[in-house]
């Protein structure tokens, strides 16, 4: 990530201090090590995804006006929206020359495949909260898009860095999108206050977001309820009254009991593909990352 501008250098200093957790990495890890041994492919593969990572979250600050990022000031914030749109074009490019300098043409094809549903992901969910119109299968598509496509590469990415055959790969993308749609659902299931996450709840309603709880939630309503609900979402999405009442229809009509029961349903899906593998080490932590996933509290 070094650079000879210094305000770049600045930039990326302060984006390295305020790493994440870098669940995406770990897959990265553990796939490899439960298909080989980890080598220098491996390495940049999980720096390759999280270069690509950290540009769209630098990206979406950007999006969303968001003047904060892991409870520190975004980018954006502090340098402002040009600055911040140009570091995360610096941040892809990184990530791309990285791979191109050292022939791992496939990892950059699973990757960029990853951008581009990412990207497909966050339209078509801009799209259909226009209409709130989401139906269950176009709810699956959008997460299966915009967060799963990035968590499914890493296992792949992980998986091919180390020589495994392309069924096997194919089986690690197949398990990383089904924990990324799990993963997805408990960021869903957070808005309606599940934890104590210390974040305020009701934010994906003010986005007019459609999530797997008010989907169902709905489908279960009558005419007249569904279009007070509906009401309140697109019109009184500020209102926390509204938002409360919104809340409370999703916690009777059970949709957080529905949403929790599918999260666990994929969580037990990708434990069976993970089964498909010889035990290990890396395979059994893989499960308890997998685990993670579902009980986290952040």
């Amino acid at each position: 990530m070094a650079s000879s501008v210094p305000l770049l250098d600045k930039i990326t200093h302060y984006i390295v201090k305020r790493k994440g957790k870098q669940i995406r990495p770990l897959f990265v890890f553990l796939c490899a090590k439960v298909n080989g041994e980890v080598n220098d492919s491996t390495y940049r593969a999980a720096s390759l995804i999280e270069l690509l990572h950290t540009a769209t979250l630098v990206h979406d600050d950007v999006v969303d006006d968001s003047n904060e990022r892991r409870g520190f000031f975004s980018i954006n914030a502090l340098w402002k929206n040009k600055i911040a749109v140009l570091v995360g074009d610096y941040l892809l490019s990184k990530g791309l020359l990285l791979s191109l300098d050292n022939n791992d043409f496939e990892l950059l094809k699973i990757v960029s495949t990853a951008v581009r549903e990412m990207s497909e992901g966050e339209l078509l969910q801009i799209e259909k909260a226009r209409k709130l119109d989401i139906e269950e299968p176009i709810y699956f598509e959008i997460i299966r898009k915009k967060t799963a496509s990035l968590i499914a590469s890493c296992c792949a990415g992980g998986s091919h860095s180390v020589g495994a055959s392309a069924d096997k790969t194919e089986t690690m993308r197949r398990f990383g999108e089904l924990v990324g749609i799990a993963f997805q659902i408990k960021d869903d299931l957070f808005d309606y206050g599940t934890a104590d996450i210390g974040k305020p709840t009701g934010i994906d309603i003010k986005e007019k977001k459609m999530t797997l709880p008010l989907i169902y939630s709905l489908q279960q309503a009558s005419w007249l309820e569904k279009r007070r609900i509906i009401n309140a979402v697109k019109n009184n999405n500020n209102d926390p009254k509204r938002v409360k009442e919104v809340i409370d229809f999703v916690y009777k009509s059970g949709g957080i009991k529905y949403a929790e029961t599918k999260m666990h349903e994929l969580k037990e899906q990708a434990i069976q593909l993970l089964k498909t593998f010889p035990a290990s080490a890396a395979r059994e932590a893989l499960e308890n990352l997998v685990l993670y996933t579902v009980n986290r509290k952040k």
